[in-house]
């Protein structure tokens, strides 16, 4: 089986702090997004290669990310993009990536923005027991969430119905963007895209390819996070951290509190300041502040603010009222 890691969005909803880096480094703990995902596929036999599929701003990024990693399997295929309006949609990329990389195997996709509960050796034993195109689904629990992703219909774990963000959901189970696809399901790809379909969502593939071939659903509670909004970086934070903090030794704290799910990374300095549900990348100092659900980037100097719900770039510095 080979595994293919998608990592090719923009993250254009989270900038400026994806701006310069892609969202899937970013820390949930002591470990990134993406490398949970990279994690898990090292610890399976089942997985030969992991292909990491993204594009050619954030390439050398990944390239150091990997060089540096402890990790062996994951490999680059760069999409020849730059911009967010270049991009192929995910299953054209994946089309081509299957193509470029010569993938005549079993293949598990997965995004690298997924941060989930279950353990992808569970969703992997399953699709071998219905060797079968496979999905996972997850109960968003609200009908207005479920319109932004892939609405799944199920009669016992087969897929009857797959709606791509329907604007009236008639349930709140949604597919998760990790999928399985047997070797002879990879062959309908070209097919699908060559009748103009939509390259854009993996979910419509989904849809077209569950009238074509029977498709299950691997459903499990817990936790999911797509990681495409601060706010739901921030959940993921404060689901990983499950009420603590996490404070870098090397940090400074000179009259500081620190509420519930924060975290402090390398060489902050924070004085005369409260922070309550935030992320504080290396270097920031933080002076007569008060920071709730924000996420303040590397290098930044920040005085005299009360902030909520903000995020601040890379290197800012912002001063209310004369510093002293």
């Amino acid at each position: 089986m080979k595994a293919v890691v998608l990592a090719g969005g923009y993250a254009t909803r989270m900038w400026p702090i994806t701006k310069h880096r892609p969202k899937m480094f970013l820390p949930i703990g002591d470990s990134t997004v993406v490398d949970r995902i990279f994690a898990e596929l090292e610890a399976d036999d089942r997985v030969d290669d992991v292909y990491v599929s993204t594009n050619e701003r954030f390439a050398a990024d990944f390239e150091a990310h990997l060089a540096e990693s402890e990790f062996e399997k994951p490999q680059l295929s760069v999409e020849e993009t730059t911009e967010e309006d270049d991009k192929f949609g995910v299953v054209g990329a994946l089309a081509q990536l299957i193509d470029r990389e010569g993938i005549d195997d079993d293949l598990l996709v997965i995004a690298g923005d997924n941060l989930i509960s279950f353990d992808v050796a569970d969703f992997l034993d399953y699709f071998q027991q219905q060797d079968a195109p496979t999905l996972a689904a997850y109960d968003v629990g609200s009908r207005d969430k479920a319109k932004s992703y892939g609405l799944v219909e199920l009669e016992d774990d087969r897929v009857v119905d797959f709606q791509e963000k329907p604007d009236d959901p008639k349930s709140t189970l949604v597919s998760i963007a990790c999928y399985a696809f047997p070797e002879d399901a990879l062959s309908l790809l070209p097919t699908y895209l060559e009748e103009g379909n939509n390259p854009d969502e993996p979910g419509w593939f989904v849809q077209w390819l569950q009238n074509r071939e029977p498709t299950y659903a691997y459903t499990f509670e817990g936790a999911w996070f797509d990681i495409g909004t601060p706010e739901s970086y921030l959940d993921a934070v404060a689901w990983h951290l499950a009420g603590d903090s996490l404070v870098a030794e090397s940090a400074t704290l000179e009259n500081a509190t620190i509420g519930d799910n924060v975290h402090v990374m390398d060489d902050v300095t924070l004085e005369d300041t409260h922070l309550e549900h935030a992320v504080v990348f290396p270097d920031a100092t933080v002076q007569n502040g008060d920071i709730r659900r924000s996420i303040i980037d590397q290098g930044t100097h920040l005085e005299n603010l009360d902030l909520a719900g903000a995020l601040i770039g890379a290197h800012t510095t912002i001063r209310n009222g004369p510093s002293e």
